[in-house]
């Protein structure tokens, strides 16, 4: 359907309770690459090449790190990650690589807060629970969430999806 095979847009709210703040979001439904354990360099090399992005070891060992499972790291933590195994990319390329795989639709970007950007490895359509107190991102299952109605679109505007961060705390 449209809504599991275009952008996503994140609903939230910033100056006003009502307020519908659109931030795109990117999948690569047609092109999933199903991983059950962490990635060889080489099923990381064929990843990046099917995707058209030109390899540097660098990039290998980022995808490694990103695809290893379905989850939901920071830059920080990606880079925690890579100086942990003794490789080496600068901050600026691990960020500069994050955003060239969400510009390839390897990642969906999911932004919880102003401060806070999340790279989730699962681009199939769902959305997420936010814990405020731990800075964890959980998963909602797309067809557990309904959206009833939407207001009218800029003029010349159509929606193309929708991904919701609901922030939660304990009670």
């Amino acid at each position: 359907s449209l809504w599991k095979h275009t952008l996503s847009f994140r609903l939230t709210c910033h100056w006003t309770r009502l307020c519908l703040d659109i931030i795109p979001v990117l999948h690569y439904n047609n092109f999933t690459m199903k991983l059950t354990h962490s990635p060889t360099r080489e099923n990381a090399v064929k990843l990046l090449q099917r995707h058209g992005v030109g390899l540097t070891r660098q990039r290998i060992d980022i995808a490694q790190i990103v695809f290893a499972k379905h989850q939901h790291l920071s830059a920080d933590q990606i880079q925690e990650k890579i100086d942990a195994s003794h490789a080496y990319a600068s901050k600026a390329t691990v960020y500069n690589t994050l955003k060239l795989f969400v510009s390839k639709g390897l990642v969906r970007e999911v932004m919880v807060d102003p401060s806070r950007i999340f790279y989730d490895s699962n681009t199939e359509a769902h959305h997420h629970f936010y814990d405020v107190v731990s800075g964890k991102l959980s998963d909602i299952a797309d067809d557990e969430i309904t959206i009833s109605s939407l207001p009218p679109m800029p003029a010349g505007m159509v929606a193309d999806g929708i991904d919701i961060v609901v922030r939660v705390r304990p009670a």
